[in-house]
């Protein structure tokens, strides 16, 4: 299991992609495009425009309350146990999983929030991944060389259970953000 040190918490707090203040501007791309969900509220919100995502991830809740939005429309579901501020070998394997057998979802115990690394790394590239920035809109990131060499730099902030850094190349600031106008 990887693990997120609260000291690194803050690197984490910048859109990962493209902020945009409503889903919805995205209907027609969406609909041209092999796109993924992370995120309770994001997830509601594009199958609720009749959309469905090759993979949604969702952990019943939104904003630390529990949320009852979980979608019952895709015909494979895994589960995976996935502690807050963690990475396991069980999500990144459920969404391997996923990936292999679309439409699928994947429902996490515990917090998805940073199932986006993953699924950045595991995705096929030329697809989109959506999730919500809580108060602020939603995060939509293509996938491709540059999202991927991002998502490794993240990786490289967490530590594995031993308490060893992965790397010591772990950025004091958030150098990796991309201008995405």
């Amino acid at each position: 299991m990887l693990r997120l040190p609260e000291d690194r918490r803050h690197l984490f707090q910048s859109p990962f992609g493209e902020l945009m203040d409503e889903v919805t501007r995205l209907s027609c791309t969406l609909r041209a495009r092999t796109f993924y969900t992370v995120g309770d509220v994001v997830t509601h919100n594009v199958l609720k425009m009749g959309l469905l995502p090759a993979v949604a991830v969702v952990d019943g809740y939104t904003m630390r309350m529990p949320c009852t939005r979980t979608p019952e429309v895709f015909p494979t579901v895994f589960h995976a146990e996935n502690p807050p501020g963690t990475i396991t070998e069980m999500l990144v394997e459920a969404l391997q999983h996923a990936l292999a057998q679309p439409p699928a979802l994947v429902i996490v115990r515990g917090e998805e929030d940073l199932a986006v690394i993953p699924l950045v790394l595991e995705a096929p590239s030329g697809g989109i991944i959506l999730y919500g920035q809580p108060g602020r809109g939603v995060v939509v990131r293509e996938i491709d060389d540059e999202a991927r060499k991002d998502a490794k730099k993240l990786m490289e902030c967490f530590i594995e259970e031993s308490d060893e850094f992965l790397s010591s190349n772990c950025p004091e600031e958030t150098a990796w953000e991309i201008d995405y106008k």
